[in-house]
Order: structure tokens, then sequence, then C-alpha cells
């Protein structure tokens, strides 16, 4: 396997855990491009925004480089997954050396859209955008968006925050500082688009968002190297700030997104 994959061991476990992206997201991405008959999500994980995708576009192409985040994809007649292509993934040490090719299976100037949600930060970007350039039409729509910490209230804030910065903080792969930024450093040469804010929003009682934590690559990394669960060892405390456990509270997420005109 020639791809950083921190997410294929628990492919179910993140399709479950994760929370959903806004309508109006998806919306906008409709509207701002220049038609809506064909869309890619690179890097489509568990087929979240592919499936949203679909309900605006005739066709949508998903693909991602491991076949399991693929077996546990959200299924949609007009979504077409496919695995692919592992040469567009983060180099790791010397695995890049033996690709040969960076293409997917996409023809030429054939998407309207391209999207990336949550996994902009794993791709080789020379590559990435070079393939980006040869299937999208001309003015076609380049979106990549990415979340980090959530909020629910002071003291739960306060767990997660002492949970992602100082148990997990050694865990965390480089790319993870990408995904803080908003992309920000990011150099992309397509024309920029300002896009509106979007937050994402979740009502989960404590055990879901305990299940969101697990689902982190860096708390895998952790359990991985240790044997401990670092989840488990905030639950006590957690469910104590949150009162009743099954109790639904709002979580929200800032997200952050890089759009633009590919010419």
């Amino acid at each position: 396997m020639n791809f950083k994959d921190h997410f294929s061991g628990h492919a179910a476990l993140y399709r479950d855990a994760r929370p959903h992206y806004p309508d109006a997201l998806f919306e906008w991405i409709a509207q701002q491009s220049p038609a809506r008959e064909s869309a890619w999500d690179a890097g489509c994980g568990n087929g979240q925004a592919s499936v949203a995708l679909a309900r605006r576009f005739a066709r949508v192409v998903a693909t991602d480089p491991s076949a399991q985040q693929i077996d546990n994809a959200m299924q949609h007649p007009q979504v077409d997954y496919r695995v692919e292509p592992r040469s567009l993934s983060a180099r790791d040490g010397n695995a890049m050396s033996e690709v040969t090719s960076y293409r997917t299976s996409i023809p030429d100037r054939t998407m309207d859209a391209i999207t990336v949600a949550q996994a902009l930060h794993w791709f080789d970007l020379p590559s990435f955008v070079a393939e980006v350039q040869r299937v999208a039409k001309s003015g076609a729509l380049f979106t990549a968006w990415a979340y980090a910490g959530c909020t629910v209230n002071a003291q739960v804030d306060t767990l997660i925050a002492r949970l992602y910065d100082d148990t997990l903080g050694a865990y965390w792969p480089p790319e993870r500082r990408l995904v803080d930024e908003g992309y920000a450093s990011l150099t992309l040469p397509f024309a920029p688009l300002q896009a509106p804010a979007f937050e994402m929003r979740a009502e989960w009682n404590a055990g879901q968002l305990l299940a969101y934590l697990s689902s982190w690559s860096a708390a895998q990394r952790y359990f991985a190297a240790t044997g401990r669960d670092a989840i488990a060892g905030i639950t006590a405390a957690l469910r104590n700030a949150w009162g009743d456990p099954q109790q639904t509270r709002i979580v929200r997420w800032n997200l952050a997104m890089r759009a633009g005109r590919v010419g």
C-alpha cells in the first residue's frame, strides 16, 4: 500500500461516528458550478459528500485509495465509487518511487465540480492539482474543506482540548497542521472564490461524542502504540461534564474552505 492510510482499519467507525456536512454547503457548490452534469469527489472516504453531491449532480465519480472505505461507503445510484488512485496520496518514505502514473480513470475535461472533503492534506498536492486540471471542464469549480476542533460547552471543550493537544498531540500525523490552519498555507493555482461561512452542527448525546473522538486517527494511533484507549481515559470526566449522558446537546464545528475556478 503506497498511501498514508489512517482510516481503513476503522472505516465502519469512521462512517458511523462522523458529523454530517450542511446542506447549504452543497447548494452553494451546485450554484457555483458551470453545470450540474458531473462531479468528482476525490478522497471520498465513506461517501458522505458524494451522496450529498449526487442529490444535485446527475453523476458523481467518487474515488478513494482505500478499498475498506469504499466497501463501507453510503450507496447511491448516481455515485460511481472507484478504488483509485493510490498515486494521489502523500509521499511516505520511498513508497512513491515506484509510481509511474498519477492519472485516475476519469476522462479529460469531463467534470463540472471537483470536491475534497476532509482529505486534501493527505494528497501529493502537485500531482493532484495536475489531475484536477486534466479532468476539469473550463471554469469548473474546485472546493476543498476541512474541520478540526468541535465545541459543546466550556467544561466539555476543556476536556476535548486536553485530549487533542496533550494526550494525542504526538500521535497526530504532520499533515494535521494543514487542517488546523484551514489549508491557508497551500498554494492552489485556481482563480480564488470567496465561499460563505459554513457551520456543521450535530445533536448528540455523550456516547455519540465519545464515538466521534474514538474515530480520530490519532486516537487509533495512540492505541496501536500504547495499548491504551485514550478516550476511555476521559469518559468518566466527560460524562460528568455532560450531565445526563442521554441528553442531546448541540456540537458545532467550523468549516474552513478553499474554493476556486479551474481554467
